[in-house]
């Protein structure tokens, strides 16, 4: 099974960028759609970017981040990206990426079967 792990978080003041990666231990990612979720504190978990398998077609965002937040993936480099751009306080979350295998952007949280660790962003306003 693929492990996944994501990098590229840390402190931001609104407005500012980051850039998260999701690495992946091997090629196998490329059969998996990639979706980036978060979840804040005291909130639940919530899916905020997809991208299917294989060449990434297909992209999902929530209403949330749409036009701010843009999901890529290299898989000469076994990796997925989240852009994210325009960051709000309320962006603040722990963010982590997962895989379901041969799936589409727009499958349903319930798909994701295999989870990085995570990776912590802060915006202060």
């Amino acid at each position: 099974q693929v492990r996944l792990v994501e990098s590229g978080g840390g402190l931001v003041q609104a407005g500012g960028s980051l850039r998260l990666s999701c690495a992946a231990s091997d090629r196998t990612v490329t059969v998996y759609a990639i979706g980036w979720f978060r979840q804040a504190p005291g909130k639940e978990r919530e899916l905020i970017a997809a991208i299917s398998w294989g060449i990434g077609r297909e992209t999902y965002y929530a209403e949330s981040v749409k036009g701010r937040f843009t999901i890529s993936r290299d898989n000469a480099k076994n990796t997925v990206y989240l852009q994210m751009s325009s960051l709000k306080p309320e962006d603040t979350a722990d963010y982590y990426c997962a895989g379901n295998q041969f799936g589409g952007a727009s499958d349903t949280s319930a798909k994701y079967d295999v989870w990085g660790q995570g990776t912590q962003v802060t915006i202060s306003s």
